[in-house]
């Protein structure tokens, strides 16, 4: 199927009945197609990183003979929660701990990794929360600033590499820092980046290469934007593969997504899906997975552009079943499984296509997120209506307080993600790992109330971070 030229439905005719997302172009241009990438320069730091590898090897073991120090090098290495029960014999919060805002920072870390029924941890994190706030004026710059990006975005709800990055800023001014460990985290950090910025080139030729920038001009060109979210998956040099093939198919998806809600007539969009479930090409027929074909996406979104054609308002639980669907997350999960075979085979794809709780909860953090930053630009532009509209028609409510309600599910799907990562499953924990980074990467792109993939300026210094400035080696 020639999907270029079916998702252009006459996308250059000027037709003053279409709708138009207005999307802004992209931020980044060819900047990063332009990338050279540095072999002299890698090859040095790959050299580096292996002989301090050996000594951070040697000082893991060191460690070992005394607990306390082992448990806050493996803190420093793995970025963990460490926390020690802080209540007393009454069942209070120590009054002892309010002068130790480290300990209440990790304890409000630790909160985040709650389940159903686990209250003390629900508790423990609006007591932390409170004290931290308060904590946050009266600490040093460097404490305060530590505990503000807490309070934005903990470490559990943010990308690994992201918060690499910044814990290696904040912990280079802690005076009783390992400068071996530091040196070694900054240099193996600008050695993945090198990486990271040749995939990244890689795919910025590819989208240009394709020229759908000219040919659909209503879609949202954000390449560079989904490669961030991807990378926010698993930045491990050897997924390489996984990453850029995820990019592509995502990018599809999002072509598929803006034609039907952004441009393309219902009259059109009917064509298109029908050509779509027609479609019976054999390389697609065999493909692991029923996520893997546009076919359940379309047809989702068919229903989508039916509700606005006829200004249907579903019940919210009608509207979360389909926006399951679209909210892509399903086939991104099941793309995101490429060139992982030592763990991903066909029983995981089984797992993955009997929608698992971890599974649903993370389709659902995505829609509703996405529904909470993004439905009043939507309902202007005439789509269906969004989670929000639905549930306020539901329950009779006002748009503040759907919100509110739809903001306390994600917080609730949020523990059943956790509860999945820590009872047994059929599935490797690798690939449980990679769904929890997937729901990490929406939380940066839905963060404050923002569409970063939509208008992308909130991200642009992540993206900077990333994949422009390298971090600063110690003289």
């Amino acid at each position: 199927m020639e999907i270029g030229a079916d998702l252009a439905v006459n996308a250059n005719q000027q037709n003053n009945s279409r709708r138009s997302g207005n999307f802004p172009p992209s931020l980044w241009g060819c900047s990063f197609a332009s990338f050279s990438f540095p072999k002299t320069e890698f090859e040095s730091y790959s050299r580096q990183v292996e002989e301090l590898k050996e000594n951070v090897k040697d000082m893991l073991i060191k460690s070992k003979e005394d607990p306390v120090e082992n448990i806050e090098f493996i803190n420093l290495l793995c970025r963990l929660v460490v926390f020690e029960k802080f209540k007393d014999t009454n069942g209070e919060f120590k009054k002892t701990m309010m002068n130790d805002v480290k300990g209440i920072l990790s304890l409000y870390e630790a909160s985040f990794l709650s389940v159903h029924g686990e209250q003390i941890l629900d508790e423990a994190h609006v007591f932390t929360r409170a004290n931290l706030e308060s904590s946050a004026m009266q600490s040093s710059q460097r404490l305060g600033d530590h505990i503000r990006n807490a309070l934005i975005r903990p470490f559990h709800k943010g990308t690994p590499r992201i918060e690499a990055r910044k814990y290696i800023s904040f912990y280079e001014g802690d005076e009783s820092r390992n400068d071996t460990l530091l040196k070694f985290a900054k240099i193996d950090f600008n050695r993945v980046q090198l990486l990271h910025k040749q995939e990244l080139s890689i795919l910025s030729r590819w989208w240009n290469d394709l020229n759908f920038t000219e040919e659909l001009p209503y879609a949202r060109d954000r390449i560079v934007e989904i490669y961030f979210s991807m990378n926010g998956i698993h930045f491990e040099p050897q997924y390489a593969f996984s990453r850029m093939m995820t990019s592509k198919y995502t990018k599809f998806i999002s072509l598929v997504d803006d034609t039907y809600d952004a441009h393309a007539s219902f009259e059109e969009i009917q064509h298109f899906t029908d050509a779509v479930e027609r479609c019976t090409m054999d390389a697609i027929d065999q493909l692991p997975a029923d996520y893997m074909k546009f076919k359940e996406v379309v047809r989702c979104y068919h229903a989508e552009a039916e509700w606005a054609d006829k200004c249907h308002v579903p019940t919210f639980d009608e509207y979360v079943l389909n926006g399951l669907a679209t909210s892509g997350y399903g086939a991104v999960m099941a793309a995101s499984f490429l060139g992982l075979e030592e763990v991903a085979g066909v029983e995981e794809y089984e797992w993955l296509k009997s929608n698992p709780k971890i599974i649903k909860a993370a389709k659902m953090i995505g829609r509703l997120m996405n529904d909470v930053v993004g439905h009043e630009d939507e309902q202007n532009r005439g789509d269906c209506a969004s989670g929000v509209e639905c549930y306020m028609k539901q329950y009779n409510i006002s748009e503040k307080k759907a919100i509110e309600e739809i903001q306390k599910m994600n917080a609730a799907v949020w523990k059943d993600i956790n509860e999945d990562c820590m009872r047994p499953t059929k599935a490797p924990m690798l690939l449980l790992q990679l769904l929890v980074n997937l729901v990490r990467a929406t939380e940066v792109i839905y963060a404050n109330g923002d569409d970063a993939y939509t208008i992308p300026l909130s991200v642009k210094d992540y993206v900077s971070l990333l994949f422009i400035e390298q971090v600063p080696l110690c003289d």
